[in-house]
């Protein structure tokens, strides 16, 4: 198939690609297409240093237009007869200069060749399915067009360019020699002058219009920069921000170094094209000379837009953080911390001689007792290529720390504004100098805000201002943020804990216990989009244990002990109680599911559902398990092995579905241990904790005791034992009495007895607790508790 109907057959962004490539008068797209069987015929390259195979191809050139034009002419296609005339007239500039033309022409099908092989490598790789980035927008592939563009236009510069100075070399070179042969003939000597005042008017339209040229380029710069800048950078620095407290967002660089590289080498050569015109302005100059009466404002204008790029090009690439770190941009002083700073403009041959420089809190605000810090470290570096997987322009400060200054005045300030040390926000600043072709300009990059710390235990409240700083503010350098923090939407805020999860476990929350958590928070509502969460609502109010630090608990718990089992979605955690009873109680017998606490902090329990001697469902529930019960045994473990002995018999499991139908071996056998029973390197917790005994007669009914209650912080009671005891008539009684000195009772038997030790063991950690938020609906159900042992209150199994 010929070479322009491929082109024509071709996608639309390559398509576009072509549209650009022919957007000036060098070689018109009609002539292209209505010659276009010919012209890929001819052997331009030879024609090129053949003048008379040139003139031969011009002539021949002409002559097809013609016949063109009488075509339309039959059609009467008044238009493209108008058109036809106008090249064939454009093209006589050639008549003295053939080669100059198949020059032309050969640049044009090579352009083209270009295009077609990028159109079919992107096909290749598609039918090779390597995989892809996500398909572009319709933004960025208007941004992709717009940068072809560009380069085809300086391309296409540097082509006139060297026609300008060939053109201005034949004037200077046939003018010289005319003064040289010094005609006396008056008659010759005037059609001489008239001569060169021809070729003198068509080196002022040629300057004319390559000064037109060069603003166009200067105008298509103009408008990407605007988009790189105000668009594109922008919301990379937004996805960054996002990405530092957990979303998914991709912050790559490599694309926008492209784009950014891709303008800035424009401009260079621009600032070259205008060098050349000083050049051949330096050799001839007249009258009228549009070079003279342009080129200085050109000169401002490309500099400023380069000027401007290169100060948005210095970025932090990748954000302050310490290597032990909850997350990015926390940061304690006298411990090291990294941090990566990227020049967009890659240039090769500035490899190793750029310096960046740190500095702390440049712009630091004038109030109480904020403080001040110095960098120390390591605080030049290079931007070298060596230290970027993608040979990016990089400084990798890897050894910094900070030390805070000694607060000469008292710590006072010119405002009464006061923020505690975890709401301080501060910024680091790096600074560069680029130096290249002439060109000198003073780089700036900082930091997002950073939370500077002097202990770890105010690590989880400075996590919580950089979560909420990054989530609402897109005004980076405000570090006043707190002194009258935003609220946030529940869409804002929901997503932000989602991220959380999705970042430590890799599976963040879904619908229903966002839900849960919204309701947590404003209360059962059927629509919570236009609910609003305040900052001290999120980390402040019911300190110690803010909502931030009951999620925190939650997540740090999942992260360290229940990952594999809450990224395979064993795991509901966010329930309400309420809920949980209500899908529970729909389920049949052995029917469980793992819910989090919403009284103990970072705890896990479990509930199922029992049949009454009625045939009623019940729903039970046990204790929560902390990280002390975690780190001894694993938490599938715990599932695997919890029994219950009901009077006499033998014991067995109450666990036996995962909600909402799982058999349980099948959800979590891949994660028990080859061993079992007596085996087990569990077995004395199992012994001592996982193994209960439940009294008999189940149908004595009496109030929950107040004590399990006290011991709770809201919806659920503490761990730990109760202070009081049910007597045989059902009313409670102090435990006056140590528990060392009773007896066991003989009518137990199995494991729960073998050992004394464990036994104790057993009564000091019972693991069984009032399920609140049934017996806060039905204050009437019995207490189920270990049997033989009814002078105390072992919080076992409540219905």
């Amino acid at each position: 198939m010929a070479q322009w109907e491929k082109l024509r057959q071709l996608p639309a962004v390559y398509r576009q690609q072509l549209h650009e490539l022919y957007d000036m008068d060098a070689l018109p797209m009609d002539v292209r297409h209505y010659l276009s069987t010919w012209i890929e015929k001819q052997d331009w390259r030879r024609a090129i240093k053949d003048h008379d195979l040139a003139v031969v191809y011009f002539q021949i050139l002409l002559e097809n237009l013609d016949i063109q034009h009488s075509r339309f002419i039959q059609e009467e296609s008044f238009l493209q007869q108008h058109n036809i005339r106008r090249y064939k007239q454009n093209f006589q500039r050639y008549l003295d200069d053939p080669c100059a033309l198949a020059n032309t022409i050969l640049w044009f099908l090579e352009k083209e060749k270009e295009i077609l092989q990028s159109a079919e490598l992107a096909e290749q790789i598609q039918s090779l399915q390597v995989e892809q980035e996500p398909m572009e927008t319709s933004s960025k592939q208007d941004l992709e067009r717009k940068m072809a563009g560009l380069r085809n236009a300086v391309q296409c510069m540097e082509h006139t360019m060297l026609c300008l100075e060939e053109q201005q070399d034949e004037f200077d070179f046939k003018y010289q020699t005319f003064k040289m042969e010094a005609v006396v003939d008056e008659a010759t000597k005037s059609e001489q002058m008239k001569s060169f005042q021809f070729l003198i008017n068509k080196l002022n339209e040629s300057r004319k219009s390559t000064l037109s040229s060069l603003n166009q380029i200067l105008d298509k710069s103009d408008d990407l920069i605007g988009l790189l800048m105000n668009k594109e950078l922008m919301e990379w620095q937004r996805r960054q921000q996002k990405a530092c407290i957990g979303a998914p967002d991709n912050f790559c660089l490599d694309q926008l170094e492209k784009w950014f590289t891709c303008v800035a080498v424009c401009l260079f050569q621009m600032r070259e094209f205008l060098g050349k015109l000083d050049e051949l302005e330096g050799k001839l100059s007249y009258d009228g000379d549009p070079v003279k009466a342009q080129k200085p404002a050109l000169w401002r204008r490309a500099d400023t837009l380069l000027k401007n790029l290169l100060k948005s090009s210095f970025v932090v690439e990748t954000q302050p953080s310490m290597p032990q770190g909850k997350g990015s941009l926390v940061l304690r002083t006298n411990v090291q911390f990294s941090v990566k700073t990227r020049l967009l403009v890659k240039f090769p041959e500035l490899n190793h001689s750029m310096k960046v420089n740190v500095t702390m809190d440049r712009e630091a605000p004038q109030i109480k007792g904020y403080r001040r810090f110095n960098v120390l470290g390591t605080k030049v570096k290079a931007l070298n290529m060596a230290e970027s997987l993608s040979g990016g322009m990089v400084a990798d400060f890897r050894h910094l720390t900070l030390k805070e200054q000694k607060s000469g005045g008292g710590g006072k300030g010119v405002s009464d504004i006061s923020l505690s040390v975890t709401e301080e926000l501060h910024i680091i600043f790096f600074d560069s100098l680029f130096d290249y072709k002439g060109l000198s300009v003073e780089l700036q990059a900082s930091s997002l805000p950073v939370v500077i710390i002097s202990n770890s235990s105010q690590q989880q409240s400075a996590w919580a201002s950089i979560l909420w700083f990054n989530m609402l503010s897109q005004n980076t350098k405000d570090v006043m943020f707190f002194a009258n923090a935003p609220a946030a939407t529940w869409p804002q805020f929901g997503e932000m804990l989602s991220w959380q999860f999705l970042s430590a476990t890799k599976r963040g929350l879904d619908d229903a216990q966002l839900e849960m958590i919204a309701h947590r928070l404003f209360g059962k509502q059927k629509n919570y989009d236009n609910c609003i969460v305040a900052w001290s609502k999120f980390s402040k109010e019911n300190t110690p244990d803010t909502f931030w630090v009951w999620f925190d608990g939650i997540l740090v718990m999942v992260k360290t002990y229940l990952e594999d089992l809450w990224r395979d979605g064993l795991i509901m955690g966010f329930v309400t109680k309420a809920k949980e009873k209500s899908l529970l109680k729909k389920k049949m017998r052995g029917t469980f599911l793992l819910r989090f606490s919403e009284s103990v902090i970072g705890g896990i329990t479990f509930s199922w559902v029992e049949m009454t001697m009625t045939g009623e469902p019940d729903v039970k529930t046990v204790q929560p398990f902390t990280k002390v019960d975690l780190s001894q045994i694993p938490f599938q473990e715990i599932i695997r092995n919890f029994q219950i002995i009901e009077a006499e018999n033998v014991p067995e499991s109450p666990l036996l579905y995962l909600y909402p139908d799982t058999p349980k071996d099948e959800a979590f056998g891949k994660y028990y241990s080859e061993m079992s029973g007596q085996n087990s390197p569990y077995i004395k917790y199992i012994r001592t904790k996982l193994v209960f005994v439940s009294k008999e007669n189940t149908l004595e009914a009496r109030s929950p005791m107040h004590s399990d209650m006290a011991l709770g912080e809201g919806p659920e009671p503490m761990k730990g034992l109760c202070v009081e005891a049910a007597g045989s008539n059902g009313d409670p009684h102090p435990l006056d009495s140590p528990l060392d000195t009773y007896l066991p009772d003989p009518m137990l038997s199995g494991p729960i007895v073998a050992q004394e030790e464990d036994l104790l063991m057993y009564l000091n950690n019972p693991n069984l607790f009032v399920d609140s938020d049934i017996l806060q609906d039905e204050p009437g159900l019995p207490d189920l508790h270990l049997q033989g042992f009814n002078f105390l209150s072992p919080q076992s199994i409540i219905q």
